[in-house]
């Protein structure tokens, strides 16, 4: 019998706005086709989403879970996945995107390593949480998309506290499911066998999260390789086909979007911004800047930008759909 095909996983990149850094889209664009992807795709932050009308499947880790309206759906980043309607059907849906790092380093005392739930041991059929049996899930989620949606005094101050409650919620699910406290949660070994075959984690996710958590600090691509148990050349070649662009560009992108939010954010001067994200020399970080902003560092702090700008764009296609 021939092997499956493997899965073709795709990435997509949302920036945050500087201000606040949570994404909300909504509206009556966001609607899920009846039409199956032949791609998974992922995503650089955490989603969180809410179905309003209609029902469907979601595929996470080689699993099929089925969603209707009023459940809420949680994923880390880099956990690919798709999402199709039932036949004849467009589910309207409402994502909020954010990183748990960034907002909550300072609130919440655990180590970074802890913000969000193990990848590998995360189950697909906790991903979606329904109306009914998490109520209290669906009414934070509800109301964090209410408040920004309204803007009313304070909004920002709310949504944060509603989220923080929200994300509380959402990692003690994970957490007893991880420590076995949930008691139908199936024997591993029983569990293994049953994932026999399915599709296997994001082989370049320990890349990305180093290159997320510590981009500023000097690293290699044979450290990068290293992490993912790939040789150097193997990993260049799946990091190319499943991001779309080299593993230095992407790092030093992702260094010149950090340096955006700083250039925003604070007063130091565009030297120390430079080497405290990575860059070793000025001039390296002014040709990167230009290249990938369109404008030098000094020039794009002067201007008027509300968001964090996608400084991947350019070198990486993304699309608009979650």
């Amino acid at each position: 019998m021939p092997k499956p095909k493997k899965p073709v996983i795709e990435y997509r990149h949302y920036s945050l706005p500087i201000d606040f850094p949570v994404l909300l889209l909504s509206g009556e664009r966001w609607k899920i086709s009846d039409i199956k992807s032949e791609h998974l795709h992922f995503h650089n932050h955490m989603e969180i989403g809410i179905c309003y009308s209609d029902g469907g499947v979601m595929e996470i880790k080689g699993e099929c879970v089925p969603f209707r309206a009023g459940d809420v759906t949680f994923l880390p980043r880099y956990l690919p996945h798709t999402t199709y309607s039932s036949p004849n059907n467009a589910s309207r849906w409402a994502y909020l995107f954010f990183s748990p790092e960034e907002l909550f380093q300072h609130a919440l005392k655990m180590p970074h390593g802890n913000m969000e739930p193990n990848l590998r041991t995360i189950r697909a059929d906790r991903c979606v949480l329904h109306k009914d049996q998490y109520p209290k899930v669906y009414t934070l989620a509800s109301s964090i998309v209410e408040e920004i949606q309204q803007q009313s005094p304070f909004y920002r101050e709310s949504a944060y506290g509603l989220l923080m409650s929200l994300y509380i919620e959402l990692l003690r699910i994970h957490a007893g499911d991880e420590l076995g406290s949930n008691p139908e949660r199936k024997p591993e070994q029983a569990r293994e066998q049953e994932l026999q075959g399915r599709q296997p984690d994001l082989v370049i996710s320990p890349a990305l999260e180093f290159i997320t958590r510590s981009y500023m600090m000097p690293v290699t691509i044979d450290e990068l390789a290293e992490l993912c148990h790939l040789s150097t050349t193997h990993f260049r070649r799946k990091f190319h086909e499943i991001m779309g662009t080299t593993p230095l560009d992407f790092l030093n992108s992702t260094r010149v979007e950090e340096a955006c939010k700083r250039l925003k954010s604070t007063d130091a001067s565009v030297l120390s911004i430079s080497e405290q994200v990575g860059f070793r020399s000025i001039s390296s970080f002014n040709r990167c800047f230009a290249r990938l902003m369109g404008e030098s560092p000094k020039a794009w702090r002067t201007g008027t930008h509300v968001e964090a700008p996608s400084a991947k764009a350019s070198i990486l296609a993304f699309t608009g759909w979650v």
